[in-house]
């Protein structure tokens, strides 16, 4: 296992969506109207989200994924190229693009219908770490192992092949809906550097939400270094023999769709520019801030300087 230290650019693979947005919906009345305040179209996905949020960041970064023929997966495209991201190796699906509808509550809690579309061909054919397609980076980012079929059937193949290509690795869990939880997870952490795990994934893998012992657990079956993120209370951070806590930002969740993606990409930034581990968190936790303050995925992810800012003069809880 190697320490993820200083971050040249970032591979990330995962799914890629169109999200549509409604919020705030606090019941489900059938059979009634309900009004709400807002609706928004904006590209959503695990990967496509952690991508942009590192090329707004300024970290060099290429995506891994699928999207569909049609206007959707255009427009997905589109934003992530104006958002700094190699889109070279993004293939095109005869499916649909995958399209996925978030309902948020006054709280910011959310609830997804997902049409799976792209998905459920993206990575049929495993993922080849050739020169040409990790030139100029040096970390691989599995963003949301769960959620794409052909990932699940051989989930320690990817970070494997990326370990041998000379990558450091990160593994970021997200839902698994089909509840194998650790049945998925557990071939791929003997080759993750660094896995991003929240409390609710934390508690469905190790039946536990306190830090030692999700890392126990976690670290029992491989893997390295742990970031527990804790929502507004911020992260802990488990590495070699250390651990910490780093507080969170105090700030009005509007919807949390993406926090943990753009909580990922800041994490992976800081390291990028030569921080050590304890100013990575800080940075991470105001980015997932930052990105629940709107509605959208990406659309609260600021560039580097603009959060740093933003950070320096909002002093967490």
């Amino acid at each position: 296992m190697m320490r993820v230290e200083r971050v040249s650019g970032v591979l990330v693979a995962g799914n890629i969506s169109h999200d549509i947005l409604v919020r705030p919906v606090d019941e489900f009345r059938w059979g009634t109207n309900t009004w709400v305040e807002e609706f928004a179209e904006e590209m959503g996905g695990n990967a496509s989200n952690c991508s942009f949020a590192l090329g707004t960041l300024g970290v060099p970064a290429r995506l891994l994924g699928m999207v569909g023929p049609d206007a959707r997966g255009d427009a997905i495209l589109d934003k992530l190229r104006d958002g700094g991201v190699d889109t070279a190796a993004v293939q095109r699906s005869r499916q649909p693009t995958t399209t996925t509808i978030c309902v948020t509550n006054s709280k910011g809690d959310r609830l997804f219908f997902q049409r799976p579309g792209s998905s459920l061909e993206a990575f049929a054919e495993p993922a080849e770490f050739i020169p040409a397609l990790i030139q100029g980076l040096s970390h691989y980012h599995q963003a949301n192992l769960y959620s794409l079929p052909n990932l699940r059937r051989d989930p320690s193949g990817p970070m494997k092949r990326a370990k041998a290509a000379g990558l450091t690795v990160s593994v970021d869990t997200g839902w698994a809906a089909d509840g194998r939880w650790m049945e998925t997870l557990a071939p791929a952490l003997p080759h993750t550097d660094l896995l991003f795990v929240n409390q609710d994934e934390a508690r469905m893998l190790t039946g536990s939400e306190e830090p030692e012992r999700v890392a126990e657990v976690l670290r029992g079956h491989g893997a390295s270094g742990i970031v527990l993120k804790l929502g507004a209370r911020g992260c802990a951070v488990f590495h070699e023999a250390d651990w910490f806590e780093a507080p969170g930002f105090a700030v009005k969740a509007v919807d949390t769709t993406g926090a943990g993606d753009c909580f990922a990409a800041g994490f992976l930034a800081a390291l990028h520019r030569g921080h050590d581990y304890p100013y990575a968190a800080r940075f991470a936790n105001a980015a997932g801030a930052l990105a629940v303050t709107t509605l959208g995925a990406t659309t609260g992810i600021r560039p580097w300087s603009a959060t740093l800012a933003w950070m320096e003069a909002f002093p967490p809880m």
